[in-house]
């Protein structure tokens, strides 16, 4: 028996070459992976013995050779490929074990075209799509997390077909994640980011229960482990709902950096947000907004969730809490609620991916944009376009009702008093509509809007809104203008003596 081995990931490759030793082995390498198993008493073969050709043109051809490609890809069920094998004096490979150059380390590390270049992999995959394609022969090793189980079944005669053809899927997914990486960058480089093709590509960190309905399949799949570096499950298990509604109050409650804020999220729409002093505070006030809709929802909580906070959180039906990190004592809290499901980041604070593309699925396809941002800086350069100049506290409450807004369904209307939202209108088909159902549900709910700030992701495309806003007792309101009726906007905010800051920035959130 043979095996090749070429890697550039080297953890566990030794332990890995000397089981397969210990088991009959015969053991080819190429490179580095040759001399670190030289140098940790494994005797194996260079990899020009067997080509009988040296490593030319500066290590980019060593392994494209027919008695490589010949060893691994003849079929054994067949004769005439067995003696055609013997005839051309090819030695069959039994397993193959490679995984690829560093091209996503090397694209982080450097902007040098020719060291990118250098780093994409010819070899390697031509390898192991070999491999895989001959997978009811030969083994394909890609990931050293099955180094391990590839051992042990091989010691124990379990060299099944079944496990062959799931690592010769792994191998067709990680040639083709590595092929749509090197694209991507190239369309990124050259293309600004919109090439004829785009991959997306993700990892599975778990299948859901069911997608959002149970008559569907589900499951999670992470851009560079963010999840599995980052989320921790410590009761319940996460359904396809809950991921997209911890994903929303997530971004709007770690949108503000070390600030105590607390989101609570209904179907993936805010319905309450605070920012206090103490976390406590905070909920308690993200509370008042909606406590109806609050019920069965999920919180995102940018802190740690203490004994006190989760005796407050307790004493109504909560879905799910994700939080930056959850004590032991506060869990002891929800241990007695079978329903609850609690996650963390394990940090202080809560954590959000900077993905710098995002994309929606859409009938026979998918839209690709550039991933939106909102900055600090759209309030802080937001140009004044009435004669009255917010104060300092209406100026922190723009810039909460300005993020929570253009991280809500559009059409969107955001009211925000002393740091809590106090009303929101989402998802409307219009902005008049938003701000009206907004200021009714904070009647509703004995809110007083009264010295509130507003905030809208687009602007207002009549003076409407702004009469409304008035007559709930609205003094500051920011919105991206460039209406054509911008003119009758800014006069309405006048007429009511209301200060008005245009962003120039949108956020549309469909």
């Amino acid at each position: 028996m043979r095996a090749l081995i070429s890697v550039s990931d080297k953890r566990g490759v030794v332990e890995f070459a000397k089981g397969l030793e210990k088991l009959g082995f015969e053991i080819v390498s190429t490179g580095g992976t040759y001399r670190i198993l030289k140098e940790n008493g494994i005797e194996a073969i260079e990899i020009d013995e067997v080509t009988k050709f040296p490593e030319c043109f500066e290590g980019r051809v060593k392994t494209l050779n027919p008695y490589i490609h010949g060893g691994i890809l003849h079929r054994r069920d067949k004769q005439s490929h067995l003696d055609q094998a013997k005839e051309l004096g090819v030695e069959a490979i039994d397993l193959v074990c490679v995984n690829l150059y560093p091209f996503k380390a090397t694209i982080e590390r450097t902007e040098d075209f020719e060291e990118i270049i250098e780093n994409i992999d010819i070899g390697g995959p031509a390898m192991v799509r070999s491999a895989a394609k001959n997978f009811e022969s030969v083994i394909i090793v890609t990931d050293p997390g099955d180094y391990a189980p590839v051992l042990e079944a091989l010691r124990s005669g379990n060299n099944s077909v079944e496990m062959r053809r799931n690592l010769m899927i792994k191998a067709f997914e990680h040639t083709a994640a590595y092929d749509s990486m090197i694209a991507n960058y190239m369309n990124r480089r050259f293309n600004e980011g919109f090439g004829q093709k785009q991959f997306v590509v993700g990892s599975k960190v778990f299948n859901t229960r069911y997608g959002e309905n149970p008559h569907q399949n589900g499951a999670l799949y992470e851009f560079d482990d963010f999840y599995s570096k980052n989320f921790k499950t410590l009761k319940g298990e996460a359904s396809f709902n809950n991921l997209t509604d911890i994903s929303g109050a997530v971004k709007i409650a770690a949108a503000f950096g070390d600030e105590n804020a607390v989101c609570i999220v209904k179907h993936g729409n805010p319905c309450g947000f605070a920012i206090r002093d103490t976390l406590l505070d905070a909920y308690t006030e993200a509370l008042k907004c909606d406590p109806v809709s609050a019920f069965g929802g999920v919180v995102a909580v940018n802190g740690v969730v203490d004994r006190e906070l989760a005796q407050k959180m307790n004493e109504i039906f909560l879905e799910v809490i994700i939080a930056g990190r959850i004590t032991e004592e506060a869990q002891e809290v929800f241990a007695s609620k079978k329903r609850i499901k609690l996650f963390e980041f394990g940090d202080e604070r809560l954590k959000v991916s900077d993905d710098a593309y995002d994309f929606k699925h859409l009938s026979g396809g998918f839209v690709y944009q550039d991933a939106d941002r909102v900055r600090d800086e759209e309030v802080e350069n937001a140009e004044r376009k009435s004669e009255r100049e917010a104060t300092a506290q209406e100026m922190k409450d723009l810039q909460i009702a300005w993020k929570v807004a253009a991280l809500t369904k559009s059409n969107c209307v955001v009211y925000v008093k002393e740091g809590a939202m106090v009303a929101v209108g989402m998802g409307m088909t219009s902005r008049v509509d938003a701000a009206r159902c907004a200021l009714k549900k904070a009647e509703e709910m004995g809110l007083d809007v009264t010295g509130a700030a507003m905030a809208s992701e687009a602007f207002f495309p009549f003076r409407d809104s702004i009469d409304s806003a008035a007559a709930a007792g609205v003094k500051a309101i920011i919105e991206p203008g460039g209406s054509i009726r911008d003119d009758e906007v800014i006069e309405a905010a006048n007429e009511h003596g209301i200060a008005l800051y245009f962003t120039g920035v949108r956020h549309f959130l469909h």
